[in-house]
């Protein structure tokens, strides 16, 4: 009965209460033991398991234990009935497929069976061998998978090499050689987290894949929508290609004729034709690729590269048939095409070349359209993106300028944690005489509906680390008093109207905080960065806060483990610090009151 006990701390809840029902009713519970991995009854590992006793079967019982092994093997698969008796299942291990982190053997590590390695598979191809595929039934001697090792960082983590690396660290193994591993992708290490046993060897889930019945990689599945979807917009962007290029072609004429004659225009017209059938021929390839008509498209689509000849050839023909009227005169070469002159050459190519520019064109412009906002600095790429976001959601009203009026300030201070931010907004704060707020946050006590509804439709900007309360972009946007025109402010001498004091809001916010303020729609952000000058400082102040427990260490970390996670993390935010562009001021926090000084300076930019 121990044994049946120190099985049931592993189950559900309800499987639990029908496994004590089942103890009163069926006096002889050793039907069942307890085997994990390790052969430790009880113990944690990922394996544990019930299967039978040396009797491998559990007899039949009343209709409560009938009950409870439908319920488990409904719910968990884990039992098969064979007529009145319940066998265990046996779990299998999955069928390869690329991606897969494995581990593996190299011969030349000086164990006795090599050393163990963690990599990748890339790629699963058949071993080319029609003998080998029939010789073995159970699946050995036909799979060769190709891997990409992995790095061991240390603590149990394993990172993907330098791609310059890559290529001295890949491998040809059998199938059979490799073994599934249990990894999991820690963001702020970037590296996998690999189970290893005592010895500091990774541990695999099983000794091998299943190898019976495995036919190799799955096809991709294909989206008939998505590919009918892409095949439109080809066909639209031919189009569009084509017709550019001809309009470019008789724009290009006009201003030829307008400054150089007739002659000219006529030549540089050619060129741009030959320009419009390049661009045709191209799409012919493109249209035939992949398809049983693929050589004769190659084929065809090759005329496009004797285009410019032809040009210089009707060139050619002209002249001649111009005779004395030609560009050279009665006293011309009498060879062909030596009445080609340098200016018809020039215009020919210009014309034929003209293609180019429209298809640079089509390139840039959405590039341009979509990244101004982000060249521009601060709070005018802001300012710009928003305003781009209004006019193609149709709003009505929306200011065509770069800073509306309506437009909030929000002094945005950010920067990596441990930079003492968070103190020199406290300060701000309480040395700015009411002109700087903080955000309002809304209380889960307070109003604890509507803390629910905004937080099931994911509309909190952050949740503090206590779950209580919670940034909306209405408590950033509606925290800072205006003046407006006609309300005459508090403390005015007799007959006299004060102006309302103007407030703004300073939001001490991390980088995710930040990115998703830019996308709140009626702030102006004034992006001030706050860092230190050196990864050497960061690591001072993190091992300071571990000293004085304000950084906990996990207890599958270690101090090191933790710094270099942290460290990680820093880079990153600096990383966004400096591409995002929304951040004017920057500040190295070395001395606070130098600081504090410098912070006072960048808000008093928030009143112009």
């Amino acid at each position: 009965e121990n044994d049946a006990i120190s099985t049931m701390t592993t189950l559900r809840a309800p499987v639990v209460a029908a496994l004590l029902l089942l103890l009163s009713a069926v006096p002889s519970s050793r039907a069942f033991s307890c085997a994990g991995k390790q052969g430790r009854c009880g113990s944690s590992v990922p394996s544990l398991s019930l299967r039978p006793s040396s009797a491998a079967t559990v007899p039949s019982s009343p209709g409560l234990f009938r009950a409870f092994v439908a319920l488990r093997s409904s719910s968990s698969g884990g039992y098969d009935r064979q007529g009145d008796e319940v066998v265990a299942k046996k779990r299998e291990p999955p069928y390869p497929k690329a991606g897969d982190v494995v581990r593996y053997f190299d011969v030349d590590g000086g164990a006795a069976d090599g050393e163990a390695l963690v990599g990748k598979i890339v790629l699963i191809q058949s071993i080319l061998s029609k003998a080998s595929a029939d010789a073995y039934d159970d699946g050995t001697g036909r799979w060769l998978v190709e891997i990409q090792e992995m790095e061991d960082v240390g603590d149990g983590y394993y990172a993907d090499y330098p791609s310059r690396k890559r290529r001295s660290k890949q491998s040809l193994r059998k199938l059979e050689e490799v073994a599934p591993v249990s990894a999991s992708f820690v963001r702020t290490e970037d590296a996998y987290k690999i189970p290893r046993d005592r010895a500091g060897r990774p541990l695999s889930l099983f000794d091998q894949y299943k190898l019976v019945g495995y036919e190799g990689p799955a096809a991709v599945p294909v989206n008939e929508e998505v590919v009918q979807s892409d095949a439109e917009r080809y066909a639209a962007l031919k189009i569009k290609l084509l017709k550019d290029a001809a309009l470019a072609g008789l724009f290009g004429t006009v201003l030829v004729e307008l400054l150089r004659g007739f002659d000219d225009a006529i030549t540089y017209l050619a060129g741009a034709i030959a320009g419009v059938g390049y661009v045709f021929f191209l799409s012919v390839k493109t249209d035939t690729l992949g398809s049983a008509g693929a050589k004769l498209g190659k084929n065809v689509s090759n005329l496009r590269f004797g285009l410019p000849a032809i040009v210089l050839v009707t060139v050619a023909v002209r002249n001649v048939a111009l005779g004395a009227n030609g560009p050279l005169g009665p006293d011309g070469p009498g060879s062909m095409f030596s009445t080609v002159t340098a200016e018809q050459f020039a215009c020919a190519m210009l014309g034929f070349l003209t293609y180019r520019v429209t298809l640079f064109a089509s390139q840039l412009s959405p590039v341009v359209g979509d990244s101004l906002g982000d060249m521009l600095p601060g709070s005018a790429g802001v300012a710009l993106r928003m305003a781009q976001d209004a006019k193609e959601g149709g709003e009505e009203g929306a200011s065509g300028g770069l800073f509306d009026e309506n437009l909030k300030p929000v002094l945005l201070v950010c920067g990596p944690a441990g930079t003492g931010k968070t103190s020199l907004v406290k300060k701000l704060v309480a040395d700015g005489g009411g002109r700087f707020v903080e955000p309002m946050m809304m209380d889960r006590v307070a109003d604890g509906a509507t803390f629910e509804r905004l937080e099931l439709r994911d509309e909190f900007l952050k949740v503090d680390a206590t779950g209580r309360y919670g940034l909306t972009a209405e408590g950033v946007l509606t925290a800072a008093a205006s003046p407006a025109a006609d309300e005459p402010g508090e403390g005015g001498e007799e007959g006299e109207e004060q102006p309302q004091q103007q407030q703004v809001v300073v939001v001490d916010a991390d980088v995710a905080l930040a990115k998703k303020l830019t996308q709140v729609s009626g702030a102006r952000l004034i992006g001030v960065w706050v860092g230190l000058d050196s990864t050497e400082k960061f690591e001072n102040r993190l091992r300071s806060q571990i000293e004085s427990g304000d950084l906990p260490i996990p207890e599958d970390e270690t101090e090191e483990s933790v710094i270099r996670g942290k460290v990680k993390a820093i880079v990153q935010d600096i990383e966004y610090g400096v591409v995002s562009g929304i951040f004017e001021f920057t500040i190295l926090n070395n001395d606070f009151d130098t600081s504090f000084a410098q912070l006072e300076e960048a808000a008093e930019y928030c009143f112009k």
